[in-house]
């Protein structure tokens, strides 16, 4: 692979041009959160993924099991917890709240498990 560079002052700076500018692909919350972590924390674990062409494959795939992840969690705790329909039919508000109690409890699993490791 021949790389091309171009002078900038006293600076040589290499012209690197990404294969498949044009694939863009919609990112859900955990690879939106992911990206950022990199960006911010982890650089050149960014920059490598960046320039092999492999960032936007890492982001999507690491989001599709994130999700899936969060489901799992949220369906069991709520199993363990017996937060069912008829518990959403009879008492709506307890319902709710339990629910927000589990998905927030599963997002922070997930953020400890996919995002900020």
């Amino acid at each position: 692979m021949k790389i091309e560079y171009t002078e900038k002052g006293e600076y040589l700076i290499p012209n690197l041009v990404l294969k498949n500018k044009n694939s863009k692909t919609n990112l859900g919350k955990y690879g939106i959160l992911k990206v950022n972590y990199l960006k911010q924390y982890a650089k050149s674990v960014y920059y490598s993924l960046l320039t092999t062409e492999k960032l936007n494959e890492y982001l999507v795939k690491l989001d599709k099991e994130a999700k899936k992840r969060e489901e799992y969690l949220i369906n069991q705790m709520a199993i363990e917890r017996k937060i069912d329909e008829n518990l959403k039919a009879t008492e709506q508000m307890k319902w709710i709240f339990e629910m927000n109690d589990i998905v927030s409890i599963a997002e922070e699993i997930i953020l400890n498990e996919f995002i900020y490791n």
